[in-house]
């Protein structure tokens, strides 16, 4: 059995708590797709009443520790070190349109550094997770970034931009979080993207380096603008070379 702190612990059972009324709502959007007015202002709902759940939950056992999320911002408590970072619906879009690719994701930062991680596929039943120089995991497998050294027979992933950009193998998912955690897995060999939310990546760009991956110093940007390259070890010079003017 996997040894892991009591913070994952605490995350993981929000994860799993918030993720019931997550699946609730996502089957209450299937149907309202065919409506005349869609389901734009359920899924805003659905995205504050499951951050809601994950504040409430981490707020029980660590009273004082700050947060920082997608829907209400900043909040800060006595103490300011300690940072949960917070993205109740990453994929809102798909989410929002009926497509099953989206997750929960929450990060913790310790002094100014990502020290755990979790993102959960509530649909496929997928929790990732990390814990800084513990290593990174899919539902207690732990995991390690591709092998793969030639690009073309890589596999890709970013934003409309990106996708736009590059003559690389490219896959645009809408959920910056699962991207990120395909690559930690293998299924994707690199991520990049550009002016993007540090609560998209923060989980992700940990999980990455722990299943022995290359991310980019992401303290150097504001929270609201980074600019991410991930990848594995073999061909991150490779893919940097091709982003150059990215």
């Amino acid at each position: 059995m996997i040894s892991i702190s009591s913070n994952l612990n605490i995350m993981i059972k929000a994860a799993e708590k918030a993720s019931k009324s997550l699946i609730r709502d996502f089957g209450e959007v299937e149907k309202l797709q065919v409506t005349k007015k869609g389901p734009k202002d359920f899924v805003t709902k659905t995205d504050k009443h499951v951050e809601k759940i994950l504040i409430e939950e981490l707020s029980k056992s660590k009273k004082n520790y700050s947060f920082l999320s997608e829907e209400v911002g900043k909040i800060t408590n006595k103490d300011k070190e300690n940072i949960w970072i917070i993205d109740p619906i990453d994929g809102t879009t798909n989410f929002l349109h009926g497509i099953p690719h989206f997750a929960i994701c929450i990060a913790l930062q310790a002094d100014r550094k990502i020290v755990s991680g979790l993102i959960y596929d509530p649909i496929k039943d997928e929790m990732y997770y990390a814990e800084r120089n513990k290593g990174a995991f899919l539902n207690n497998q732990r995991l390690r970034v591709s092998k793969k050294n030639i690009l073309d027979e890589c596999l890709f992933s970013s934003n409309h931009e990106g996708v736009k950009f590059s003559d690389l193998n490219m896959r645009y998912s809408g959920s910056a979080a699962l991207d990120l955690a395909y690559v930690a897995s293998g299924r994707f060999d690199g991520y990049f993207h550009n002016k993007i939310n540090l609560w998209d990546v923060a989980a992700g760009a940990l999980m990455v380096e722990e299943a022995g991956g290359i991310v980019n110093d992401l303290n150097k940007f504001d929270d609201n603008n980074i600019d991410i390259r991930a990848s594995s070890g073999a061909i991150n010079d490779k893919m940097l070379e091709k982003l150059n003017n990215f």
